[in-house]
């Protein structure tokens, strides 16, 4: 992957790596744990040799370093996703890659709605139904305060 700097230090990403999606990986549920409440699994099995992806939370922030979607939960949703697949794609992957997310939301009344979003939107980022494992805890605060949500993902490639 190339990399230069813009003229304030910035790094730019010049050419993306090549997408690699790592077939090995296993994502399933366990008979003897109750079917997930949504889109995740329980458990995702990992083959030795893979390259571990840690990425770091995303909030609803765009390219231009300002907010999306000030107080919409939905604006918001959509731009963490689409920071963490922009994230997935610099680092070689894709959503077949994820292994694990964690999601933190500032508003418990959002649950329904993060849930109605994941189960609108996920058939797209996952189309295999392999949804990766998920924690969801609701927070006190993220960094700015008028953030709703937070992702971080893992991912194998």
């Amino acid at each position: 992957m190339r990399m230069s700097l813009d003229a304030s230090g910035k790094t730019l990403l010049r050419d993306a790596p090549h997408t690699a999606v790592m077939t090995d990986i296993q994502i399933f549920n366990a008979e003897s744990v109750a079917t997930p409440a949504g889109t995740y699994s329980h458990v995702a099995r990992v083959p030795a040799g893979a390259t571990l992806v840690v990425i770091a939370g995303q909030v609803a922030v765009g390219p231009d370093g300002a907010l999306v979607g000030r107080g919409d939960f939905d604006a918001q949703c959509a731009q963490v996703f689409a920071n963490l697949g922009a994230a997935l794609v610099a680092a070689g992957g894709t959503w077949a890659n994820v292994i694990q997310t964690m999601t933190f939301i500032t508003r418990r009344e959002d649950v329904a709605r993060l849930r109605a979003w994941r189960t609108s939107e996920f058939p797209r980022l996952v189309p295999d139904g392999r949804y990766p494992p998920n924690t969801l805890l609701v927070v006190s605060g993220l960094a700015d305060e008028e953030m709703l949500l937070e992702v971080q993902a893992l991912a194998a490639i």
